[in-house]
């Protein structure tokens, strides 16, 4: 059994609290999608595009990380639903961007609200106070792990 100093093994109790933490919120959040009929790879475009407007295919990629490929093919499956629809890009007629339509639009408005709901819930344990506080650590471990890199 491993045994490190005092600082790696309170490093290692974080990172494994942290990590039941993170699957017990996400599949929580997870089952909520699921449950309003949207695979999760649709609901993050979704999300996306209803909560910050249009964009192109190339940066939905770059924002979650996804090979282009990828969210072409769901963006497609979501097109084919009537939830999207790409329209050329006003400052650049080689590329479209994805936007929702009044029938996605009026699906998030539907279930967009219950969803933030199940996360508020998930996150009803500690305070506004500890939330704040949680939000600046998380984003400097991000950062710093960025940094890493």
């Amino acid at each position: 059994m491993y045994r490190g100093n005092e600082q790696s093994e309170l490093d290692l109790r974080l990172f494994r609290i942290w990590s039941k933490a993170h699957k017990a919120v996400f599949e929580n959040a997870k089952k909520d999608i699921i449950e309003s009929g949207i695979a999760p790879d649709q609901f993050m475009i979704l999300e996306l595009l209803y909560n910050k407007g249009p964009h192109p295919v190339q940066r939905i990629s770059e924002i979650f990380s996804i090979p282009s490929g990828s969210i072409t093919y769901v963006v497609d499956k979501l097109e084919k639903i009537n939830y999207v629809k790409r329209q050329a890009c006003p400052t650049d007629r080689r590329a479209s961007n994805v936007v929702l339509t009044e029938k996605g639009e009026s699906l998030f408005n539907e279930i967009f609200p219950k969803h933030v709901e199940t996360i508020s819930n998930n996150l009803s344990f500690i305070s506004n106070e500890e939330k704040l506080v949680l939000c600046e650590l998380l984003k400097k471990i991000g950062l710093g792990a960025e940094g890493l890199k």
